[in-house]
């Protein structure tokens, strides 16, 4: 079986092929209630109208009557069928026995009031639409005309309400067919696209559909929730890779020490003690490098509220006086009021405890260190920066690097993931961060959207 032949019946049971086929039955019942409903009030318009002519036509036969008596009423019924094109009007008129004294229309049709007669001929059966009125004298006469112009009308009008239907119907199923051929095909390509992602291409993204807005709403959804999988897989394969290399020294340098004490006769407690602070400096780095690897994997976005970052470094820096006086360092703070970011408190107050404290270890004392936030241009700009020796303009880009130590920061404890963590706390919250120029020292500086 060719692709083609699977995909019409495909087509045909289609999402789009039914609700196609719902909206041509929709639309066939709805032309033919506006067509019945346009038919009717034709017919009854042309009825009314014909009625008027008849009114108006004995109106004025009887005022002819009232002036010139039964044969001035005579002679002007002749004289009108004479001028009339197609016998527009038939005539009866009858005296007070009901003997015909002129007209052709049967003799039954004598009547007063509205009615109608059908007029039988040898190749022809006409309906007329009569209109009978008393006259002085006993009289009667009837005014007649025929209505094969409204059934005419009508029938038309039927069989283009019955045509009409039969098309829209249809119309609207050929356009259903195409449009779930279009719709499977554009999904196919949805379905081999997950089928590579499926297969491992973590590259592969679902293609737009295009259909409507709302599926294309949902590629870009579901292709954002691949992207978050992907970022948490890469952060997981990145926090592997730095275990594997960055901690393979570490965990050496234990191994070793624990060697030394298990062949020593007399274990020193000096020892043991700094195997124990390897080993909590080993599970302080497993933390953080788990840590980043959850937020390059977007976790936690769940989490966001507005912030009060005014506050928050007020916070901080209330906190942190303390331990900066204790370092010997200097603490300023220039916070501008009421400055709020969408996030999360606490990795926000980790981040910039992250940068207090990468200032206080890595300068000399009597060094100033200053917490800057303010407003620029609807953004929210914040900056903290020491009056340091700073580091080389060629290091700048890699600071933030997962264990990346400048040389002047090699003899001072830690593992080089302070800053890393600061990144990947800026990324979770879409903010900007770069190493600003100072005139001397060093400053981070982060834009958060407003």
């Amino acid at each position: 079986m060719t692709r083609a032949e699977v995909r019409g019946p495909r087509a045909l049971a289609s999402g789009a092929f039914r609700f196609a086929l719902l909206l041509a039955l929709v639309f066939a019942c709805g032309s033919g209630l506006l067509l019945w409903t346009v038919e009717r009030q034709v017919g009854t318009f042309a009825v009314k109208a014909a009625e008027t002519m008849l009114l108006n036509e004995a109106e004025v036969l009887a005022g002819d009557y009232e002036r010139q008596g039964l044969p001035g009423l005579s002679e002007a019924m002749r004289r009108h069928g004479d001028v009339q094109r197609e016998a527009q009007f038939q005539y009866l008129l009858t005296d007070a026995e009901g003997r015909r004294l002129f007209g052709t229309l049967p003799a039954d049709a004598a009547q007063v009031g509205w009615g109608e007669s059908r007029v039988e001929e040898p190749d022809l059966s006409q309906v007329f639409r009569r209109y009978g009125q008393r006259l002085p004298g006993g009289l009667t006469l009837v005014v007649a005309t025929d209505t094969f112009d409204i059934d005419q009308v009508r029938r038309r009008l039927v069989r283009f309400t019955v045509l009409s239907g039969v098309g829209i119907t249809l119309f609207a199923l050929i356009g259903g067919y195409l449009a779930g051929r279009l719709f499977l095909g554009r999904l196919d390509r949805v379905n081999r696209a997950v089928d590579r992602i499926v297969d491992g291409d973590g590259q592969e993204r679902l293609p737009s559909i295009g259909v409507a807005p709302e599926f294309d709403h949902l590629t870009r959804n579901l292709n954002r929730m691949i992207d978050r999988k992907a970022a948490a897989m890469d952060a997981v394969r990145q926090v592997s890779t730095a275990i594997a290399h960055d901690l393979r020294t570490p965990l050496t340098r234990l191994r070793e020490s624990l060697d030394i004490m298990r062949e020593a006769e007399t274990v020193d407690p000096a020892a043991i003690d700094g195997a124990v602070a390897q080993t909590e400096d080993i599970l302080a780095t497993f933390q953080a490098l788990l840590r980043i690897g959850m937020m390059e994997g977007g976790v936690g976005r769940k989490r966001f509220a507005p912030v009060d970052l005014s506050e928050l470094l007020d916070r901080v820096r209330q906190v942190y006086e303390p331990v900066v006086e204790d370092a010997d360092h200097r603490l300023v703070s220039d916070h501008q009021p009421g400055l709020f970011v969408e996030g999360d408190g606490e990795m926000l107050t980790q981040l910039f405890i992250n940068l207090v404290e990468n200032a206080i270890v890595h300068t000399p004392p009597g060094v100033t260190i200053t917490t800057h936030l303010s407003a620029r241009d609807g953004q929210v700009v914040a900056r903290v920066s020491d009056d340091g020796p700073g580091i080389a303009e060629a290091e700048r880009d890699k600071v933030f690097d997962k264990f990346y130590r400048a040389d002047a920061s090699r003899s001072t404890p830690g593992a080089g993931l302070g800053l890393s963590l600061v990144a990947a706390i800026a990324d979770l919250h879409q903010a900007r961060y770069r190493v600003a120029p100072s005139a001397s020292g060093f400053c981070v500086e982060l834009v958060f959207a407003g």
